[in-house]
């Protein structure tokens, strides 16, 4: 059994690897012809996700070999998508890329071929959009090829780990496409749960997601409104967490490629179904955690009128612009946008963050300052700001 994954980015590639390193040939496609060229000559392109140079190093050009040619994927059975999903500013995905990943692949499998998707998204796709595509394509109907769902549940930097420990479930479109997917991939996932149906492990990564972004918006206000009343938020935090309260941290808001974006999946579908209430909590969580980049703003500025400088000369610098901290990704970072908020409205904002260099924050458009230089401080992961008095 030779197996295709789709996709040789942050969660594509370590899963390849990971399935190659259980024995079996495996066939990584991606459109990044160098990414390809750099794994079949056992080089990590991916190096600040642990555990990956080795495998890299030990299977790549051998049994983990990479390609951008439909063609030379012809011979495998099993295909596995994990592309991206974006969505636009509306908050509507963006199925281009999976449809144009879907349409190629149609014509290339054959009968009896088996096609999971680990891409997280809206529920009901697999058994919709993607069938239709596939089918389309190929000639064939489900029956004919198995179809199933299995979302990635890696975390960046620890996803070889992830991968090796973290429970993973799938479920097909039908209930033979769900078993056979089953036992293919309890030869390389640790822990696997057979579910349902795809939709309904559609349904669990989405849930997983909202669940995380409705709990940072509780843990906002909540600091909101301990800091109103005078409360130290960390210590009643620390008491009042025990085995039924598990109130998380606040922030900035929620960034990155995951937890911002599942929540509009449900809300989209709801307002399709003309059943708008039943996700306002989702909608609501969205908004306080968007506002957060403005509640900050009012905080930097108001420690601003402190500093003996006019304020257009105070110079501020935001500490760590990442989405997350210890991961170089700035898609959809709260930090980000609290530092182009300041500077949209006039600031002289400056940006510091160890994973970038000073030319790298410059090609960012945005200014770089060492932290001890500036007047004031906004540490993004700690939430502190500070005034550096002037020597």
């Amino acid at each position: 059994m030779k197996i295709c994954v789709i996709g040789l980015g942050k969660a594509g590639l370590p899963l390849a690897s990971v399935i190659a390193d259980s024995g079996f040939d495996v066939v990584g496609l991606d459109v990044d012809k160098s990414k390809c060229k750099m794994i079949n000559k056992g080089i990590n392109p991916i190096p600040e996700e642990l555990g990956l140079d080795e495998l890299i190093n030990k299977h790549g050009g051998k049994k983990l070999k990479a390609t951008w040619d439909y063609t030379k994927i012809k011979d495998c059975s099993v295909f596995i998508i994990v592309v991206p999903l974006y969505i636009d500013e509306n908050h509507i995905p963006d199925f281009s890329i999976l449809e144009s990943v879907c349409r190629s692949l149609g014509k290339v499998i054959k009968k009896g071929d088996l096609v999971v998707v680990e891409t997280t998204l809206p529920p009901l796709t697999t058994e919709t959009l993607i069938k239709n595509w596939i089918e389309e394509e190929s000639n064939l109907k489900l029956g004919d090829f198995y179809l199933a769902y299995s979302p990635e549940r890696i975390m960046t930097g620890f996803s070889i780990s992830r991968l090796k420990e973290f429970p993973k479930v799938i479920g097909g479109v039908d209930k033979e496409s769900g078993e056979k997917a089953y036992e293919v991939y309890k030869n390389f996932i640790g822990k696997l749960y057979l579910v349902r149906d795809a939709r309904t492990a559609e349904f669990i990564k989405v849930i997983e997601g909202c669940y995380r972004d409705v709990n940072v918006a509780l843990a906002n206000e909540l600091y909101k409104i301990a800091n109103e009343i005078d409360v130290d938020f960390y210590e009643a935090r620390e008491y009042a967490n025990h085995e039924y309260c598990h109130i998380h941290l606040p922030s900035t808001g929620v960034g990155g490629h995951c937890i911002p974006v599942y929540p509009w999946f449900l809300i989209n579908e709801m307002k399709k179904r003309e059943k708008f209430s039943y996700a306002k909590l989702l909608r609501i969580a969205r908004e306080i955690n968007d506002e957060m980049v403005e509640y900050w703003a009012e905080k930097i500025v108001a420690l601003c009128l402190e500093i003996e400088k006019p304020i257009n000369e105070i110079k501020i610098c935001i500490k760590g612009i990442t989405f997350r901290k210890g991961v170089k990704e700035l898609y959809n970072s709260r930090n980000l946008a609290l530092a182009e908020y300041l500077i949209k409205k006039g600031f002289n904002a400056y940006v510091y963050d160890e994973m970038f260099s000073k030319e790298e924050i410059e090609e960012l458009g945005l200014k770089w300052i060492e932290p001890e230089k500036a007047d004031l401080v906004f540490d993004c992961f700690e939430l502190e700001l500070s005034i550096n008095q002037p020597n």
